[in-house]
């Protein structure tokens, strides 16, 4: 990841705004012109009109829009403009080695943009040359006696192309690169996670063999003493969080053991391995009130590694109390009683529509962030209910890879080495895991880790004195 630089445009740039100008006129120019010239058909219309002012118009839209994050994804209306000028070249360039030659040319100033932009290349200047230089030569060689011959006509024909190179030059010139060591997206990446490249070819193959995630779980178990947890819970009563108890810490706890164990916030998306990196995002179902008549809700909690036990407990209650003031019109409740209106015979068209799209990583943010099939984790507290923890299922659609759950506390009798019994309080956990985004030995260092900050919870006062970073 620090071998990669990564491009980025400025909105605020002046020279940002002189493209997105000269890309408009471009745009403009040539439609206004088509319409006044005969063209041969639709082939004419799709490779003279429809096609360069698609692309300048999707350049500009990527800069404009999202050029902060996603400047790679300019690449694919630079394809297109060079597929552009090989239709110009091929209808003009007498000879078909010197139209084969024109052609290569293209193809491969493409795929170099591409893996330029693509923060494969730290030499990122040659954006200029290859953008300028593949555009000028086209222009001037496929109009040569058009420029020669100073023909007026022919120049107000190809000006949209020239303005275009005038764009070219100033978006070479509004180009910055983000400083080194923070991760930023590119192909590959899904707007909720970043792309995992070099896991061994086993883990690569396995979600292909196993698909569904139900069928890819692990069961887990264990009993937690928890006396250091409740003489921690009174401590930050004491303190003024008078709502603190064993949830938040039990849930900064994990947050903690992922900043030693990073691979546990990774998931699986269209069969591949995917990691939120430093976006730990908690959810929780919660009654409005205790009773069997009131209805459910889900919150969603984007809590972070390096979270304190009071930032959790702050971001969790925030979001509990949010949810408790209003008539349960979270943004789930929204987006389902959105959902019921669709009648019942299209609606499961609808669900195969939003699962193709999560598969293909294009399901809108907005829809992800509303989903509780989407997050890190899940938390369930039996114990609030009485009962003892239950093994939840995960679920296939989205991408939740962990359901953990713990029940009420209990007392215990246990016997020390020298024979005298001691009454120890523990809490039983019940975790459901997806096998395939970590193996078992990691597993087992992630739970073993966690049960020894849950057995001295007072190192989650602290941020954590270093966070790791997941593997490419």
């Amino acid at each position: 990841m620090d071998k990669r630089i990564h491009l980025y445009v400025n909105q605020k740039n002046v020279f940002t705004w002189l493209m997105a100008i000269c890309f408009l006129y471009s745009a403009a120019a040539r439609i206004w012109i088509f319409g006044f010239t005969k063209h041969a058909g639709t082939v004419g219309a799709w490779g003279q009109l429809v096609l360069p002012v698609a692309a300048t118009v999707l350049f500009l839209l990527i800069v404009l829009l999202d050029g902060k994050e996603c400047f790679y994804k300019t690449s694919i209306p630079v394809c297109m403009m060079a597929l552009y000028c090989g239709i110009c070249v091929a209808g003009s360039v007498q000879g078909k080695l010197y139209v084969w030659l024109f052609w290569i040319a293209l193809i491969f100033l493409s795929l170099v943009y591409a893996e330029i932009v693509s923060g494969s290349r730290q030499k990122w200047v040659w954006l200029l040359p290859f953008l300028i230089g593949a555009t000028l030569i086209t222009v001037l060689y496929n109009n040569k006696q058009v420029l020669l011959g100073r023909d007026m006509d022919g120049l107000v024909r190809i000006h949209p192309d020239l303005v275009v190179l005038m764009g070219w030059l100033c978006i070479s010139l509004a180009i910055r690169i983000h400083p080194m060591g923070q991760y930023h997206r590119r192909w590959g990446d899904r707007c909720d996670g970043r792309r995992i490249r070099s896991l061994d070819a086993m883990n690569q193959v396995s979600p292909y063999i196993m698909v569904t995630r139900n069928t890819s779980t692990n069961f887990f178990e264990e009993a937690f003493e928890i006396s250091a947890v409740d003489r921690y819970i009174r401590q930050k009563r004491r303190e003024g969080l008078t709502n603190f108890g064993i949830m938040h810490v039990f849930l900064a706890s994990y947050c903690r053991t992922l900043a030693k164990y990073p691979g546990l916030n990774r998931f699986i998306s269209g069969q591949k391995v995917y990691s939120r990196m430093e976006d730990v995002q908690f959810c929780l179902t919660i009654k409005k009130e205790m009773s069997t008549q009131s209805p459910e809700t889900v919150i969603k909690v984007h809590l972070s590694p390096k979270d304190t036990a009071d930032d959790v407990y702050r971001k969790l209650n925030e979001e509990i109390e949010k949810a408790k003031g209003t008539p349960l019109d979270s943004g789930f409740d929204v987006t389902a009683r959105a959902l019921m209106l669709v009648p019942g015979v299209f609606l499961k068209f609808v669900v195969w529509i939003l699962k193709t799209l999560d598969y293909f990583g294009l399901l809108p943010k907005f829809l992800l962030e509303v989903s509780p099939f989407h997050g890190s984790i899940f938390f369930t507290s039996m114990g609030s209910l009485g009962i003892p923890p239950i093994y939840h299922h995960l679920y296939d659609f989205g991408n939740l890879p962990v359901f953990g759950s713990f029940g009420c506390k209990r007392k215990a009798i246990q016997i020390l080495e020298d024979g005298t019994a001691v009454e120890r309080k523990y809490v039983d956990f019940k975790f459901t895991l997806d096998e395939r985004i970590v193996d078992g030995y990691y597993y087992a260092a992630f739970f073993k880790h966690f049960k020894r900050i849950i057995a001295k919870p007072e190192v989650l006062d602290n941020p954590p004195e270093e966070i790791k970073n997941d593997i490419d």
